[in-house]
């Protein structure tokens, strides 16, 4: 089982989350941590899961996301990275 990170960049709170309940629903993909951006006009969604459940999370919210991506296999420096948005997140 390879470990992948995906993360849609989409307008809106609202958005962000039905992207999300979608992914969720479509995948099986866990939440990492968001980042809002501008107010919440700009958030950024990060999940994980293996590769082919991230890679299909992704493909169908994608037409709704301003920017997407995904990394198979982070290197253990992006871990340490995500790790702290999210703990960031946490302790808002």
């Amino acid at each position: 089982m390879k470990k992948a990170y995906g993360f849609i960049e989409i307008v809106g709170v609202v958005a962000a989350t039905t992207a999300f309940d979608v992914m969720c629903k479509t995948a099986n993909v866990n939440f990492v941590a968001w980042q809002r951006k501008l107010g919440g006009r700009l958030v950024t969604v990060i999940i994980e899961g293996e590769v082919a459940a991230v890679k299909e999370a992704i493909e169908v919210v994608k037409e709704k996301a301003a920017a997407f991506g995904m990394l198979a296999n982070p290197h253990p420096e992006v871990v340490r990275l995500i790790r702290s948005l999210q703990n960031a997140e946490s302790k808002k």
